[in-house]
């Protein structure tokens, strides 16, 4: 069941001279209005936007310490110290621990790795890890993607005579006054630090670990080709963790994708393989929606150990068996995750219909799979929507938002409930005693003040364009936009008042629908629409006209090509 609001349709009304950017790049006008509405204002970066390569890239010199990380690093190489990396169990920690583990071993290095496990050891490096390290004679911990609010463990560490670098891309901790908190290592990388002078913040933890390998390549003379030849695996980090793909992201993202093919990963090739895709012809949708889940689902479920041990196997069949146990635990995930859909949604409806803020208790459900579970009910009902679990011990949950809460303000609100939290406006995750739950909905619902049209979602219209500016060169054109994804969205055309000459069903789901439409100057189009059909038809009844939302397309069937559109909204005209 969903909310049954429609969404409301917006028109992006960004201004620049068009014309001079369409003539100046050789892009069309439409080209050119959707780059601006990307939030791109100069000529430069609309250069940049359309045709940046690795030298467009910043230097990563300018990271705050990076340079005192390379020289203790050189140093301890030299003297054949021990170095472990401490990653994080998700896609953008195994990409990063990957990218370091394979940089320090080609400068020399003597190191190993290690993943907290999330249900064992929770996020970030701790106490237990620290402790190994010592014990196991370790000189040197490097963490990836975690360890800038981990001050307590650094602190241990320290004490314990470690050397600490920290690598990573979330907030730096607060003090009372507002003043930042860094924990004290011997030296923190991380773009987030009002002290870096870094252009560009939003990069995630494996662009942080790819930028301090590349400066480490350089420290040992190694060809930047060997950096380069590893670009996929910060592009893999950079969808994987829903990074804005603005700026020097995009640049990671497009050039990873090509770099993809010739990956020298034979497990990431197995894992690729496995999945039914094929490596030449990979988007950042196949990386975010289909590569990204199954190696997050190790993480989720087992040991995100098995797999940054696929992207380092060298042995095709054993690559092959660990892709194949991949795959199987996604499926085993996306099980967990559509029961756990079915069980919220039906609480929503039988118990909390009338709550601005959803807070949902699946005492039974797997705690990996919450924040999944939290989002698709958050895309069901356009509410705020927490999911609680209960984990060893407590309670633990995971919360997405909508644009007019901010989650982790909203939480310091009700923060003495909670045995830890965090978060950012989007997303959060905490953990409770259960005897707290129904308070913390309660409360929750009473803090909050949201209005009726926080809830109505917005559709974002990027060109009001006629069927009839649709061309094979103009579809060719919109290529150069691509990656899409988070920041860089796929473009959204509109059209009112097409008429509907016939419409039918099609797939053995009964899952599409094939519209025959015309233009009101004649023009005939067809549109494929990914709906359900039956539900669909019904809606439609005997009118005839709808207006649109599209992306227009090329078919090809038997060695014909047609235009046609892609549906993705639609209102019935009555």
């Amino acid at each position: 069941m969903k909310n049954n609001q429609k969404a409301t349709w917006m028109l992006q009304t960004k201004k620049a001279d068009f014309a001079a950017w369409a003539e100046h790049f050789q892009i069309s006008p439409v080209t050119a209005r959707i780059i601006r509405n990307r939030d791109i204002t100069e000529e430069k970066e609309v250069e940049k936007y359309l045709y940046g390569t690795v030298k467009d890239l910043y230097n990563p010199h300018l990271l705050k310490d990076m340079d005192k990380s390379i020289g203790i690093l050189q140093e301890k190489i030299r003297n054949r110290a021990l170095i472990r990396i401490v990653g994080d169990y998700d896609i953008d920690g195994i990409c990063s621990t990957y990218l370091l583990y394979q940089g320090l071993r080609r400068c020399g290095a003597m190191v190993d790795f290690q993943i907290p496990e999330r249900i064992r050891d929770g996020y970030g490096i701790n106490e237990s890890i620290i402790q190994k390290a010592y014990e196991d004679g370790i000189d040197t911990i490097i963490t990836c993607d975690n360890g800038i609010a981990a001050m307590e463990q650094i602190r241990m560490a320290k004490e314990l005579g470690l050397t600490v670098l920290i690598t990573d891309h979330h907030e730096v901790p607060l003090d009372e006054n507002g003043e930042e908190l860094p924990p004290p290592a011997d030296a923190v990388v991380n773009p987030k630090q009002k002290a870096c002078p870094y252009p560009f913040q939003g990069i995630c933890g494996g662009m942080v670990a790819y930028k301090l390998v590349q400066a480490l390549y350089e420290a040992f003379y190694i060809p930047m080709e060997e950096w380069e030849e590893m670009m996929e695996f910060a592009a893999i980090a950079t969808v994987g963790d829903v990074m804005r793909l603005q700026n020097e992201n995009r640049i990671v993202v497009r050039q990873g994708l090509k770099q993809m093919p010739k990956t020298k990963s034979l497990g990431l090739r197995k894992l690729v393989e496995t999945c039914g895709l094929n490596i030449e012809t990979l988007t950042a949708y196949h990386i975010g929606f289909v590569i990204g889940p199954c190696l997050n689902a190790s993480g989720r479920l087992q040991t995100a150990k098995l797999a940054l041990e696929l992207l380092l196997c060298s042995d095709e069949q054993e690559a092959l068996h660990m892709a194949e146990e991949l795959s199987l635990l996604n499926e085993e995930r996306k099980t967990m995750t559509q029961k756990g859909v079915e069980e919220a949604l039906s609480q929503v409806e039988s118990l909390y219909i009338n709550d601005q803020v959803l807070a949902i208790f699946l005492p039974d459900c797997h705690e990996s799979v919450a924040g999944i579970i939290a989002g698709r009910v958050r895309e069901a009902w356009n509410r705020p929507t927490f999911i609680l679990t209960r984990g060893e011990g407590c309670v633990k949950g995971s919360g997405r938002s909508i644009e007019a809460y901010h989650m982790y303000r909203e939480m310091c609100g009700v923060q003495d409930l909670f045995l830890k939290f965090g978060g950012h406006p989007m997303a959060a995750g905490f953990s409770m005693e259960e005897c707290h739950v129904d308070e913390f909905r309660q409360r929750l619902n009473v803090q909050a003040t949201l209005k009726p049209e926080d809830f109505v979602p917005k559709i974002w219209i990027d060109v009001a364009m006629p069927l009839e500016y649709v061309s094979e060169n103009l579809i060719q054109e919109l290529k150069l936009l691509e990656p899409f994804g988070q920041g860089n969205e796929k473009p959204q055309f509109a059209q009112k008042n097409l008429k509907i000459r016939s419409a039918r069903v099609l797939g053995k789901n009964r899952n599409a629908v094939k519209l025959s439409l015309v233009t009101e100057s004649g023009l005939p189009m067809e549109g494929m629409l990914f709906t359900e059909g039956d539900s669909f038809m019904e809606e439609l009844g005997r009118k005839t006209a709808i207006d649109v939302v599209y992306y227009p397309d090329v078919n090809e069937y038997n060695g014909r090509r047609t235009l046609q559109i892609v549906i993705r909204e639609y209102k019935i005209r009555d």
